[in-house]
């Protein structure tokens, strides 16, 4: 483990070094600059265009998709016959730990933030978000403390307490190595970043909707990322206390949660599932917003009733706060708080049910179009109610503590988060990849996929509630034959296999769509919302002039009324433009080699890092660069060569 940690820090020291020497050396000599500036690496690491970030937050989280997806596969096939040994103890600990960590944090939440990124602003007309800076850095802060979580693979170990990483297990004397510590270091610097992705929304959707756009025309996808966002800003806060407090606890010796030394684990519990709940409607609402996008468009109807879900998707986030004790009934808070919250968790069945219902009575009699998008949309009702149906099941307190800690739960939060949430982000995916890259991806291999990881998924998850009823624990490396659990964990790793084969078969589509010279049309599926009405790929100021929104579902509404595109609400005139920034990348990247010292108990890496990330600020603090213009005559020229090409 000392070997690994040396070579780590000198590692993080030499990537620093050659950073600074890039700056102190060249990054202020205008020829220097000059030439990184034509490259196609400096746009993309310095840009401040939200569709560029929301592509990199999408790829980024599915590059850690995929290393979520091998340590679930690692772990199925530990969990495929009795008594295997492929992978056993510490190791199995360290897998399960980081797939729920980097599905959760890594995964769903970053490619949920790229969809959101690319989009809204679209959909409410607006030409970027409202703090582009902000969002490079949340972007880089992300991408930056995943990094970090994931080194621990390579030096020191990866964390093994679990993803929810109770005290009771995280703290020194339980896991004495550097695993929990990654953990803490690497989410604090990817929750920042979050925290800013929240507030950066906020403000784009209250200050940047187009002429026209009230908050009643909204698309549905734009006010779950509204609702989301609100839940982000109020929700990371009590995680980054917490990751906070377990700092001081393994860093410097504190005892918070130690009650051996008058600290509480509870607290933690309570800290964590403060966030941790809300952070289930974080993933799942932008979910429900994708879903109902394309059930209204490819049933060609204005979505069922779409005010009450306005007021559904409010009710939801409100009462997503209010639930979290139902991870904590078998704590022994006593009746009075139990009763209390399974009404609570109960009652946020409600305005789910009512999303669900209003998709059925959109469809019901509708011209549906069973493309790949929605058929996504299709498997995503009854697997999401299935997940849903269980969720109640588990707020009745008697009926929990025997629930509890088997695998019933974790059928149950697979298939609300899987189901759910992975279900809508494929779905987005093929829905919006016009206007992520300008290339349509492939519908036959998109059935495949569909159908693949769909059997997949349910052969997998399904079993395990059954597993969780005959009294299989969750979080076991191993079991004995001969208990009626053989049979259903063969099926439920052989189902693995479905999922695995269908991601595959959407990154050749992928692949194919990337090679492909045939640019996608700007409106390929008769859309309803704004993102359709101009051009794929998007031009860089999005809209040459803002759009009039005369109504909800503006663009289906002006097709209807003959017009082949929005009418304008100002004559064109010079856009202006925010200028990109290196300073985003180098300043998360401070905070990376600090958290990386901090992890190593090495305080002068740590200094080092943090007096980096001050030099970054005090540096963005005297720029001045206030952007560029793009004049009209460069906006007609770009579409009339776009037209030519075409």
């Amino acid at each position: 483990m000392e070997g690994g940690t040396t070579v780590g820090t000198l590692l993080i020291l030499l990537v620093l070094t050659l950073f600074l020497a890039a700056i102190l050396t060249g990054g202020y000599n205008k020829e220097f600059l000059l030439r990184a500036r034509q490259t196609k690496v400096w746009d993309w690491l310095t840009t401040v265009d939200h569709k560029k970030i929301g592509i990199m937050y999408f790829l980024s989280g599915f590059f850690f998709l995929l290393i979520g997806g091998l340590e679930a596969i690692f772990m199925r096939l530990q969990l495929a016959v009795p008594n295997n040994d492929l992978f056993t103890g510490d190791i199995f600990n360290q897998l399960l730990t980081m797939h729920g960590t980097t599905m959760i944090f890594l995964a769903a939440m970053p490619m949920i933030f790229g969809l959101i990124n690319v989009i809204m602003p679209l959909q409410i007309g607006a030409r970027d978000v409202a703090f582009p800076f902000l969002n490079s850095l949340g972007f880089w802060l992300f991408f930056w403390g995943g990094i970090l979580l994931n080194l621990s693979w390579f030096f020191g170990g990866a964390p093994n307490a679990g993803w929810t990483s109770y005290t009771s297990l995280a703290l020194n004397s339980y896991s004495p190595g550097l695993g929990v510590d990654y953990y803490v270091l690497g989410l604090q610097i990817t929750g920042i970043g979050s925290l800013m992705s929240g507030i950066n929304f906020i403000a784009t959707i209250i200050n940047m909707r187009t002429p026209g756009m009230t908050f009643l025309r909204m698309p549905m996808f734009t006010w779950t990322s509204f609702v989301t966002s609100a839940l982000l800003v109020f929700a990371m806060p009590p995680l980054t206390v917490a990751l906070l407090l377990l700092m001081f606890d393994r860093v410097f010796g504190a005892a918070i949660f130690d009650h051996a030394m008058g600290g509480s684990s509870v607290i933690w519990q309570h800290l964590f599932w403060i966030f941790g709940h809300p952070e289930v409607y974080i993933v799942i609402l932008p979910a429900f917003g994708i879903m109902s996008e394309i059930i209204s468009t490819f049933s060609k109807k204005r979505l069922f009733g779409y005010t009450s879900m306005v007021f559904a998707t409010v009710l939801i986030g409100f009462l997503g706060f209010m639930v979290w004790v139902h991870h904590m009934f078998t704590v022994g808070l006593g009746p009075m708080s139990n009763s209390i919250f399974a009404v609570a968790t109960m009652a946020i069945a409600v305005p789910t049910g009512i999303k669900v219902f209003n998709w059925l009575f959109t469809m019901w009699g509708g011209e549906i179009h069973f493309k790949t998008p929605m058929l996504w949309a299709v498997g995503f009702v009854p697997t999401f109610v299935i997940g849903g149906m269980t969720g109640v099941m588990l707020s009745v307190p008697p009926a929990d503590y025997q629930y509890q800690d088997s695998y019933f739960v974790v059928a149950h939060f697979h298939y609300v988060l899987v189901g759910g949430t992975a279900f809508a982000l494929f779905a987005g995916a093929y829905y919006w990849w016009p206007k992520m890259f300008g290339k349509m991806l492939s519908e036959k291999l998109g059935k495949w996929h569909f159908w693949l990881f769909f059997i997949g998924f349910h052969m997998t998850f399904f079993p395990q509630h059954f597993l969780g009823l005959f009294g299989m624990p969750r979080r076991v490396f191993t079991y004995q034959a001969n208990h009626g659990l053989e049979l259903l964990n063969l099926i439920s790793s052989i189902g693995v296999i479905g999922m695995t084969l269908g991601t595959i078969f959407f990154m050749v589509a992928v692949v194919q769509a990337a090679r492909s010279k045939e640019l996608a049309p700007a409106d390929p599926w008769d859309g309803r919302t704004l993102e359709w009405s101009i051009p794929s790929p998007v031009p860089e100021y999005n809209f040459a002039q803002l759009p009039l929104v005369r109504g909800a579902d503006a663009f289906w509404l002006e097709k209807q009324a003959g017009n082949k595109e929005m009418t304008p609400a100002e004559p064109l005139g010079s856009i202006h433009m925010p200028s990109g920034s290196y300073i985003p990348m180098l300043m998360s990247l401070g905070l990376f080699v600090a958290g990386y010292g901090f992890v190593v108990k090495s305080w002068i890496i740590g200094a080092i890092g943090i007096a980096f990330t001050f030099i970054m600020m005090y540096i963005r603090s005297f720029e001045q660069d206030f952007g560029y213009h793009i004049e009209p005559e460069e906006i007609n020229g770009s579409a009339k060569a776009k037209e030519v090409k075409a």
